[in-house]
């Protein structure tokens, strides 16, 4: 069995963490699985090979054998149920930690992607400051109800998962932005994910890549 997943040639953030590849990574890392790194370019993602496993010309993949997947949730989903380590025995504790993984992904994440495009992206457009302060809001009421049910607890429910691996990299993408300065609560669970020898792997793989790539 050989994984290969796919990265950027040259990540838009520079080895931040914040490409998706890195939440892939983590999981193999966490999971203590050996793999294989493809980088493309951003014009390779969008010819035919690519997009025979990526309709959306975008990263990650992830190939094993005759297995090709898209898309961080179900490859992380995926390796998850096969692999022990990242979810729960109990049937019942397994169900709400993919429950969680889709929050991250379906909740919590979209208002954090609006903020960062208009934080990033729309700076020159007239109506941007307002866009700017409606997508904030958004953002800091998923924050606040996520502070309030995560409490003092290290993860969001019981022993770490792949829940908290998917939420700590999605609430990541607030890091730049000084968003969680408000919510010391998550900032603290972001740090934990983060101190995880696992996420430091991963994080360094990927840093090296675009490192090398600036030299």
């Amino acid at each position: 069995m050989t994984i290969t997943i796919t990265a950027f040639e040259r990540s838009p953030d520079g080895g931040k963490g914040l490409a998706r590849d890195t939440r892939v990574r983590w999981a193999l890392e966490e999971l203590g699985l050996p793999y294989e790194v493809r980088l493309v370019s951003f014009a390779a993602m969008k010819e035919p090979a690519h997009l025979a496993i990526h309709p959306f010309g975008q990263i990650p993949t992830y190939q094993e054998d005759d297995l090709a997947l898209f898309e961080t949730g179900a490859i992380v989903l995926h390796l998850a149920e096969r692999h022990k380590g990242l979810l729960p025995d109990d049937a019942n504790a397994r169900a709400r930690a993919i429950a969680w993984m889709f929050a991250a992904l379906n909740t919590v994440e979209p208002p954090i992607l609006e903020f960062s495009t208009a934080w990033l992206f729309e700076r020159d457009k007239s109506w941007h400051e307002a866009r700017l302060l409606l997508v904030k809001d958004r953002v800091r009421q998923r924050l606040d109800q996520l502070s309030e049910r995560l409490g003092d607890a290290d993860w969001l429910d019981g022993a770490f998962s792949a829940s908290d691996l998917m939420m700590a990299s999605v609430l990541l993408r607030l890091k730049p932005s000084g968003m969680l300065n408000g919510h010391p609560k998550l900032a603290a669970y972001v740090g934990r994910g983060e101190a995880r020898p696992a996420y430091q792997r991963a994080f360094a793989a990927q840093l090296a890549v675009n490192t090398a790539k600036s030299d």
